[in-house]
């Protein structure tokens, strides 16, 4: 008996022993989960990450060059982040991007716009938000001038963190070549077109254009000349299809002007067929006396022209309409491209892909861009002794003006695509009205 009683202590001894140990592992093991998990993130962090990176900074300008420079020193310093990089020419870029994400095969990371895009991106489950890649970097995050992030922002979350300010349609034009035909910049279109015919009886190109991607006419010359005929309030109505149509006369009237514009001999042949790099080579050679282009030229200019022809160039706003609805002193602009992120990348990629983003994105990229003749929206100190005249002028300009819409910025892609596809044929005698009805049915029918 006493046996009996002695075994059955130890038993229940022994279970008790078995339960405390137990619960004491499960509590160690709750404890160290955070730890394994750190120290298995840790373990994932020097294991190989493959990201796939598209851009379009292919150019030999100093921006392009910046970037490039930058994603280089991106792989030298994260040895086990593997970039699988697509770089691919401006003209083309966002064809490209539209047909994958057609195929719902967007690449990890890629530069994409704000605005219509974007929308059009987070409409169909493409992208993911970058929240928690900002609020880790509060200092990056609050650098940022006031709506910075709006074309970005799709119900309080933000999908991208912009690479610069982007005025679409500057009037740059040669002091020295307006001189010697004796003309002033022009303020009116009346003055413009005047300059374009004495400009052009004296044998030179009066404005130069680069048109072949069709995308050129629309955001640097047909969204900034329409609204000074139509203002701002009436195209964000006919892009919404709520109170106006782009058939309404007002449109009509603006594709007129710069058919007109086309009529007079302002462009130089064939500028359907070269692209917006060729044009502004061209005009920085001294080979046009004017260009209706965006800030992007900047660096390309910085890149392509002397230090006596950048001294010679000049900026300011299009003309004004008489009898105008919009602002005179404006130009056309939004926020500049940026890089978006696929709403497929997750796990350890995630946390590459955010490393990736912020090295492009971050503050010191910020002040590189701008010192390398680019505009941003970002508080970062103008160093004039590293930028061009032309730049310096172009920054002060946008800091005093208005800015208005850019039509792809706002319409759909069917619709921008209908209007950049119409600005060519209107360019090569197309009807206005009937140009008109083709935008007025592609916008409509995409809204629908």
């Amino acid at each position: 008996m006493k046996k009996l009683l002695l075994l059955t202590l130890m038993f229940v001894f022994t279970v008790s022993l078995i339960g405390c140990s137990s619960g004491n592992n499960q509590t160690a093991n709750s404890e160290k989960t955070p730890a394994a998990s750190n120290g298995d993130s840790a373990k994932k962090n020097e294991e190989k990450v493959k990201l796939s990176l598209w851009h379009n900074f292919t150019g030999n300008d100093l921006r392009a060059t910046m970037m490039r420079d930058q994603i280089d020193k991106f792989q030298k310093d994260h040895p086990n982040i593997e970039l699988d990089i697509q770089a691919i020419p401006p003209d083309g870029y966002k064809t490209r991007l539209k047909t994958v994400a057609a195929a719902n095969e967007m690449p990890d990371v890629f530069m994409m716009w704000p605005g219509a895009m974007t929308k059009e991106f987070h409409d169909g489950g493409l992208i993911q938000p970058i929240n928690a890649l900002l609020d880790s970097k509060p200092e990056w995050r609050d650098g940022y001038l006031p709506g910075s992030f709006d074309s970005f922002t799709i119900d309080d979350n933000i999908y991208s963190a912009t690479l610069g300010l982007t005025p679409t349609s500057i009037l740059f034009y040669n002091k020295a070549i307006l001189s010697q035909y004796n003309l002033e910049v022009p303020k009116t279109w009346d003055e413009l077109l005047n300059a374009v015919k004495v400009i052009k009886e004296g044998g030179m190109t009066p404005i130069a254009l680069g048109n072949k991607a069709a995308w050129l006419a629309q955001s640097s010359i047909i969204s900034s000349l329409a609204d000074r005929v139509t203002g701002t309030e009436w195209f964000l109505k006919a892009a919404a299809q709520d109170g106006a149509k782009f058939t309404d006369p007002e449109f009509v009237e603006a594709l007129t002007y710069l058919q007109d514009l086309w009529k007079a001999g302002a462009f130089q042949e064939g500028f359907n067929s070269i692209d917006n790099t060729q044009m502004e080579v061209m005009f920085a050679q001294g080979q046009a006396a004017m260009m209706i282009n965006g800030g992007w030229a900047l660096s390309n200019l910085a890149a392509n022209a002397t230090p006596e022809q950048l001294k010679d160039m000049g900026a300011t706003v299009l003309p004004s309409i008489p009898g105008g609805k919009g602002n005179p002193n404006s130009l056309s602009g939004a926020l500049g491209s940026a890089f978006g992120l696929s709403s497929k990348v997750e796990g350890n990629r995630l946390q590459a892909a955010y490393d990736l983003i912020y090295a492009l994105s971050g503050p010191e990229v910020q002040k590189m861009t701008l010192d390398s003749s680019n505009l941003v929206s970002y508080k970062a100190e103008l160093d004039e002794s590293k930028v061009s005249p032309i730049f310096s002028e172009v920054y002060k300009l946008v800091n005093s003006v208005e800015r208005t819409p850019v039509y792809d910025g706002v319409m759909t892609s069917a619709g921008s695509d209908a209007v950049n596809n119409g600005l060519q044929e209107l360019l090569m005698g197309g009807d206005p009205q009937k140009i008109a009805q083709k935008i007025q049915d592609a916008q409509a029918t995409s809204l629908q």
